[in-house]
């Protein structure tokens, strides 16, 4: 039975998405209802394969028992369970925030189609993480990009049309240099399966080391639009601005690190390290890292709109991943699995805070959050949690995140890149702390704070639960570390 629930949960999302539309002449708080309990049962699924996974060991599953090189195969491995745990308990939180505010704009008639959208796009992303074939990860690459077009589109304003219009055209620009990278690696292994591509690359690579080489420069650029890796970034800030806060933070939290696990899987399971740093490939990712936490940072400090801001500062902060990626050790590929999961905490937090802020008090410049703090004084409380872990400040979960990849470039005497790090957290403070700073010293503070904002608590739970958890993990690391261990010792 156990081999059995990641194929169940990837049905569960897609019937949910396929009764919603029966139930759209019920009550709509049915819909909700039912979207909820599709979560939380993925969710309790995930932690029960987790817990196996991690105990027992990893399994395969083949659909209709055929031959690795002939059928779709899923890797159940401790990677794989993590992060589609992490993914899932995430999205709970998000979801029920956006049954408080009304999916922040968005047309009635179209509150149906946002959440089928929704279990649609965490179809593919489970399909993302589970499948052991490159090519069956093309096609759940393009359900998640059509999905994700999607929910910044259902607003109906040009500018989310525009936004949406070039993420759909960036992305299958992406799309189609992933493909041509698994033509050409098909080419010269006869696979698609990536374990039978692993063990046959290396005979590949003394025949036919320019089909290889192409192949990873293809994958690498294609994989990097679609995760907003600097300089592939410029759809990012569009998308993640004028999208509702709940889709805005599912893109920032999740997608874009879907498809950043992705790279993974394609540069230790497809390609190994021995031929990547051949190709001095990991000198060429932290250098694109190190661009990407300085110029990210800089962007976001030129910005008055607060979204916008967010979105610049997760190109800084997929810089960090990338860097703990390139760096091709076990350790830096432990602290970009824990940057993962803490950028995606923190900056969950950022949006749906700030969401909670546009949606009751209309504002979203900077320069109004003047007295925010005694408006609104839960949601700025989180902010600032989430936003000081984002500086780096001790105590919470972004601060563990930059000891890390610290520590591993130092153990890999990349000296320079402590520098970058450093200097990227005082940028972050620099975009950040004044925004705090106006909430709370500033505005009408003499009349105090009259109690905590009146808004649905569906909004404040997963806010306040968000806060907790960056500080929690920020002082005991460790209760998920051991797992992030295991992921990595599945890579490496």
């Amino acid at each position: 039975m156990i081999e059995q629930l990641p194929i169940l949960n990837m049905l569960v999302f897609l019937i949910a998405a396929l009764m919603i539309p029966l139930l759209s002449k019920k009550a709509f708080f049915i819909t909700l209802v039912l979207g909820f309990f599709v979560l939380l049962s993925v969710f309790v699924s995930s932690v029960i394969l987790l817990v196996h996974v991690n105990t027992v060991g990893e399994f395969y599953y083949r659909f209709g028992n055929y031959q690795s090189f002939l059928g779709i195969e899923f890797k159940i491995d401790a990677f794989s369970v993590l992060f589609t745990t992490f993914i899932v308990g995430l999205t709970m939180l998000i979801y029920l925030y956006s049954c408080g505010d009304a999916t922040d704009g968005i047309a009635e008639a179209e509150y149906g189609r946002y959440y089928i959208l929704l279990f649609v796009l965490m179809f593919s992303i489970f399909g993302i993480i589970y499948t052991n074939d490159l090519f069956n990860a093309y096609v759940f690459m393009e359900i998640l990009s059509l999905t994700s077009c999607s929910i910044i589109s259902i607003k109906r304003k040009k500018e989310n049309y525009t936004a949406a219009f070039r993420y759909v055209m960036l992305n299958e620009v992406g799309s189609l240099s992933y493909l041509f990278g698994i033509a050409l690696l098909y080419m010269v292994t006869g696979y698609t399966n990536i374990t039978l591509v692993f063990e046959s690359i290396q005979n590949a690579w003394l025949i036919y080391p320019a089909n290889i080489m192409t192949a990873v420069g293809f994958m690498i650029v294609g994989i990097g639009i679609k995760a907003a890796i600097f300089p592939f970034h410029i759809w990012l800030p569009d998308a993640h601005s004028h999208a509702p806060s709940s889709s805005s933070a599912i893109l920032s939290s999740i997608v874009v690190k879907v498809y950043l696990l992705l790279m993974v899987k394609v540069l230790f399971r497809v390609f190994g390290i021995d031929i990547l740093k051949e190709l001095n490939i990991p000198a060429i990712i932290m250098i694109i890292a190190g661009f990407g936490m300085i110029m990210g940072s800089f962007f976001a400090l030129a910005q008055k709109d607060v979204k916008r801001m967010l979105g610049y500062s997760s190109v800084a902060q997929i810089g960090y991943i990338v860097l703990g990626i390139g760096l091709m050790t076990h350790i830096g590929l432990s602290a970009a699995f824990f940057h993962i999961i803490s950028h995606g905490l923190m900056k969950a937090a950022l949006f749906l805070s700030v969401g909670a802020i546009i949606y009751y008090q209309r504002v979203r410049r900077i320069d109004q959050f003047d007295g925010m703090g005694y408006k609104m004084p839960l949601s700025m409380i989180v902010f600032s949690i989430a936003a000081l872990g984002m500086i780096g400040i001790p105590l919470t979960v972004g601060f563990i995140s930059k000891m890390n990849l610290g520590l591993a470039a130092l153990g890999s005497g990349m000296i320079i890149f402590i520098i970058i790090i450093v200097v990227s957290g005082l940028l972050n403070a620099m975009y950040y702390l004044p925004i705090m700073i106006s909430a709370f010293l500033r505005g009408p503070k003499g009349n105090g704070i009259s109690g905590i904002e009146k808004i649905p608590k569906v909004m404040l739970i997963p806010i306040t639960i968000l806060g907790i958890l960056i500080i929690v993990l920020g002082i005991y690391p460790n209760l998920i570390y051991q797992l992030i261990e295991n992921a990595v010792n599945t890579l490496l």
